[in-house]
């Protein structure tokens, strides 16, 4: 194994299968997989990530598909698992720079439809609707998709038949015996498969840790339920817009409660329309109303169901924590619900938001303190059971961060699978996979992640981003530098000005010009601005200095360099900055202006 070592696919695929990972393994979102052969390529799943506190700024995270891009003529299509934004969020970036098929369920098409609108590229996408049991034909490949108990209805496996054998791609489930809608788990299928022979499983890892088995979706019902019975005022429930099937039992409570509906959110708002159309959501309409509308009844006659349950500053729910919403407010006595799971480094915000809200008088519910979430991913006995069903020769865990893809593979040695048949890889590397062996054979050309600031078009250079870490943490300063022009021949220029200005001529350094062919530079007013890093009132002394420092800089460049804007502030840049780390043990953002004159 040479994990270090990038090389080149085409080199070694020779008739076998390779696997590269541009996103999911080693973080939670950003989940996309690529499946290669010599002659063609597919791709399952496009995921974005949110960005941590750490990021100013940043709005999305996407995969950097490079790799995809300089393969293009390869890719035979998009496979797409679920509908879940860490699975389809990034679908609009891709399809910008490929014109490849897309495939997958009729809801989450219809998910992914509305973000491609909003980023106009609806109109040249190719998406294709196939049902659970479905097989397609991609050149090398052959994709069967499978039905998978997860928290959003329409969620597959894949089993891809390839020259070499088969490949279950698990993408997220659970094995749920009472879910939502009715729709088990095909264990069938994945019992057949596992007797016919897979060379390979890839498997979410998300609750690795987790020991037993996740509980079922039904199973938050009754606590959900006695907060109806106790709540007397409003009642706010905020979830994952994409979690349908815990939207249903939102709305089957408050149907069985007699309670209006209100649903608040973007995203909400859109995917209860999209799915109440489809027949995925049993909504009845007369116990909608719109949220403008709830202040005209009674508190104990309303529900509102609102997005923000990871703290997202501008969601609905945030909002109402700092009484910001235009025309929903959150008052004493109300009772609000965050029924989803804490992703981690969402914690700070979540925890903004919970503080907030109790400062209005709220009573706060959620998976810390009470039964109000279930997760849809599988528990350590779940990812055992799929492992058993499906008897893989090979095993790769996916999703998750390093330590859930260490314990998956764990999971996997206990149940049988030979260690060195066990394969812990992490985003970029190339994963070769024969009959016989499967292998980390290094990174595979350009991987990694995108920041996208706004549109998913406008990409945010890593040089950006620590601009403004840099800002946030230490400030910035900006010295202004004002050079003023020599006659070039020896002789000052006319100065008629007040005695200030010629006391700052007597202060610059008198310059000669070369040959006559420039005229000298020569320092004048020099003024630093501070901004995020001292309080100028009361750091007199320390701007002073930094004022001489500049100066000095300025004194000692050649005539010539003086006429180099690029010079004049690297020079003072690398000054100040040196200054500032010794006096002050910090390095604000320096950006030196000149003006010439």
């Amino acid at each position: 194994m040479t994990d270090s070592t990038l090389v080149n696919n085409e080199e070694i695929v020779n008739g076998n299968v390779s696997i590269i990972p541009l996103g999911g393994l080693g973080e939670f979102g950003l989940n996309m997989m690529v499946y290669e052969t010599e002659d063609d390529l597919i791709v399952i799943d496009t995921g974005f990530m949110l960005p941590n506190s750490d990021m100013p700024g940043v709005d999305l995270i996407f995969p950097d598909i490079h790799y995809l891009v300089e393969r293009k003529e390869k890719i035979r299509g998009i496979l797409l698992t679920h509908g879940h934004e860490d699975h389809i969020g990034a679908l609009a970036y891709v399809l910008r720079q490929l014109d490849v098929p897309v495939y997958s369920t009729q809801l989450t098409l219809a998910i992914a439809s509305g973000r491609l609108r909003e980023y106009g590229v609806l109109g040249k996408a190719q998406l294709n609707t196939i049902a659970p049991g479905d097989t397609v034909e991609l050149g090398d490949f052959s994709a069967e998709f499978i039905h998978v108990t997860h928290s959003i209805p329409d969620s597959v496996a894949i089993a891809l038949r390839t020259p070499i054998g088969v490949i279950v791609h698990t993408g997220d489930f659970k094995f749920d015996m009472t879910p939502i809608d009715g729709k088990l788990s095909d264990i069938q299928t994945l019992a057949r498969l596992g007797s016919e022979g897979v060379l390979m499983l890839v498997s979410d890892s998300t609750n690795a840790e987790r020991p037993g088995q996740t509980p079922s979706e039904r199973s938050i019902y009754d606590t959900i339920d006695h907060i109806f019975q106790r709540t007397e005022q409003k009642l706010f429930l905020c979830t994952f817009s994409s979690s349908l099937h815990r939207i249903q039992q939102f709305i089957d409570l408050a149907n069985r409660h007699r309670r209006l509906i209100a649903v608040s959110g973007r995203s909400l708002i859109n995917n209860v329309r999209t799915a109440s159309e489809l027949g995925y959501l049993d909504v009845n309409p007369d116990y909608l109303i719109d949220a403008r509308d709830a202040s005209m009844f009674k508190p104990h006659e309303v529900v509102v169901l609102s997005t923000g349950s990871q703290g997202e500053p501008r969601s609905a729910m945030a909002l109402m924590a700092l009484d910001n919403h235009p025309f929903l407010k959150v008052e004493q006595g109300d009772t609000v619900v965050i029924s989803a799971r804490i992703i981690p480094g969402n914690e700070k915000a979540i925890g903004n938001v919970v503080n907030h809200l109790l400062r209005r008088g709220a009573k706060i519910y959620h998976e810390r303190n009470a039964d109000v979430h279930v997760s849809g991913h599988g528990s350590s006995e779940d990812l055992k059971l799929m492992i058993n069903l499906l008897q893989p020769k090979f095993f790769m865990p996916m999703h998750g961060e390093y330590q859930n893809l260490v314990r998956h593979a764990e999971l996997a040695e206990s149940v049988g699978i030979p260690s060195e048949n066990i394969t812990v890889a992490e985003d970029g590397e190339l994963i070769y996979l024969t009959p016989e062996t499967c292998e980390v054979f290094g990174r595979e050309g350009r991987s990694g992640r995108v920041l996208v600031d706004g549109k998913p078009e406008i990409e945010l250079e890593d040089i950006v981003l620590r601009d403004r870490i840099q800002l946030s943490e230490d400030g910035i300063v900006v010295p202004i530098i004002v050079l003023h022009s020599d006659t070039g021949d020896g002789s000052q220029q006319e100065d008629t000005g007040a005695d200030e200005t010629a006391s700052r001529r007597e202060q610059s350094v008198t310059e000669s010009t070369d040959n006559g062919s420039k005229t000298g530079l020569n320092a004048g007013e020099i003024e630093i601005i501070s901004r995020g890093f001292v309080y100028m009132d009361k750091s007199e002394e320390l701007i002073e200095e930094a004022k001489v420092i500049t100066r000095r800089v300025i004194e000692n460049l050649s005539d010539e360099q003086k006429h180099e804007t690029e010079i004049v502030q690297d020079e003072v840049r690398g000054a100040l900055r040196r200054f500032f780390s010794k006096q002050m043990q910090r390095t604000p953002l320096i950006f030196p202006v000149v003006m010439r004159v």
